[in-house]
This record gives structure tokens, sequence and C-alpha cells, in this order.
């Protein structure tokens, strides 16, 4: 891919908008140590936060990094100091901070990994069927279910781009982007069943990542460690792991989550 774009310049602005989210510095995301601040609310946040955190911690793999809540110091002292920073994302250690925290109301809930694009890496991925690159203008029809990934009908005003796979007429496979914040759009993509598996998500996720930067914009991509299929696709496309986040919630919150 031929760009500007370094490695080192994407994890750059990453960690800077990481920083912004959880109220640290950058440069905490490199220590060898445990870093814990204060959280607050900042208008410069990715959007879909709710500030302050109760608990938030994230790691870039150096090291652990949590916003809380400082009546919680302690507790989340003692927990980072005791494990290893990947193994404070897993359990069984997992459920030592879940059930510190359980008597005060709150449980662990938002677990995922997150990818950056490699621009060594990046490159539009190849296609059985016509792309087609669309905007906000194009989306208000596609606020269905089956675009629920790729377009989030709560927050349509952060919609911004997406490229769509087309048979005949037909999208069949999608992936869009979100203005989550100033620097950085989080892609989510969605295929039909009936055309999983021909790699249209790779060719429509690789695309978008490359029409992102060209706006001078680093795109991002979230899922759950579980979800296998989506992580193939980050990798496919030319993305890395690049760091880990875990979020607790008050425990009415999760509940109402796990209703049927």
């Amino acid at each position: 891919m031929d760009t500007p774009w370094t490695k080192e310049k994407i994890y750059a602005i990453a960690m800077a908008q990481s920083a912004v989210d959880l109220g640290c510095s950058p440069d905490d995301f490199t220590k060898s140590e445990p870093v814990i601040v204060p959280s607050a609310v900042n208008p410069d946040a990715r959007r879909y936060l709710q500030l302050p955190f109760t608990c938030d911690i994230c790691s870039y793999g150096s090291n652990v990094v949590a916003s809380i809540d400082v009546q919680y110091y302690d507790m989340i002292a003692d927990y980072l100091n005791r494990f290893a920073p990947e193994h404070c994302f897993e359990t069984p250690n997992l459920h030592v901070l879940n059930d510190a925290f359980a008597p005060y109301g709150f449980r662990v809930c938002f677990m995922a990994e997150y990818f950056l694009p490699d621009p060594a890496l990046l490159q539009q991925q190849p296609c059985p069927l016509p792309l087609r690159l669309l905007t906000a203008a194009d989306f208000e029809p596609l606020y269905l279910p089956e675009w629920s990934n790729a377009l989030c009908k709560e927050r349509k005003s952060l919609d911004r781009l997406g490229v769509g796979a087309y048979d005949g007429d037909q999208l069949v496979a999608f992936a869009a982007c979100s203005a989550d914040c100033d620097t950085m759009w989080q892609i989510g993509v969605d295929v039909l069943p009936a055309y999983r598996h021909r790699g249209l998500a790779a060719a429509c996720t690789s695309r978008l990542a490359i029409e992102i930067l060209k706006r001078n914009i680093v795109p991002f991509y979230c899922c759950a460690w579980s979800n296998i299929k989506s992580a193939r696709n980050a990798i496919r496309s030319g993305f890395r792991p690049a760091w880990a986040e875990l979020t607790l919630k008050p425990t009415a919150f999760v509940d109402n989550l796990n209703r049927p």
C-alpha cells in the first residue's frame, strides 16, 4: 500500500485516543508496571463510551492501565499487582475482579480485542463480485437487522462511509464505519448467509480501510475473543491485534443484557 502511513504512526494515534478515553498519558501504555488513573468525562473520548468509568482496564501488551472511580483504588491495585497483564483479562483470574465488585453492584461486562491496520499488509483483497463505495447519503434504507454490525441505527449521525459487494442490484456484503472519535473510525461488517465463505467480508473490509486512511483517519476493528470468524476477517484484511479492553457495568445493566 503506497501511503505515508506507518505502523508506528497508527499506533501513536490509537494510544493517544486511548489516553483521552481513559484519562491517562499515551506513554502509560508502554510502561512495565500497572497504571491507575481517575476516570473523568472528556468530550473528545470515543462517542459511544459512557464516562466516567467505574472500572475500565486496557492493555497494549506491556502493562495494564486502569481508569476507575477512585473509591475502588485499593481493590484495583491489588488485582493488577496480583496477576500478569494478559491474565487480568481472562478466567479464572477474572473471577477475582468480578467477585470483588459484586458487593458494590458491578460486574464484568464488555471484553473485546481491538485491531489496527498494518500498512505493510493492508491491500485490496480479491472479490468475486463488484464493489461500490457508499456514503452516509446511501445508508438510510440499509438500517436493517442484516446490516446491524456495519451500521448503528441508534447512532446514525456517526456513520460515515461504506463498501458494499453486489450481486446484480442486491447488496450481499457490507462494511461500514462510524466516526467514533475525530482521529479513528470503527469498521463493522456483515455478509448475507448465502454469500459467506467467498472472501466478501475481507474484500469490503480491506477496501474500506484503505478508503479511511486516504481521508487521513485511522480505521480500527473490534471483536470479542471468541468471535473467531470476525478475528479471521480482521487478519485477512490486513489488521493485527493492537489492544484489549474490559469494562465493568452495573449489575442491573448486565442482567438486562442477559434477559431472554
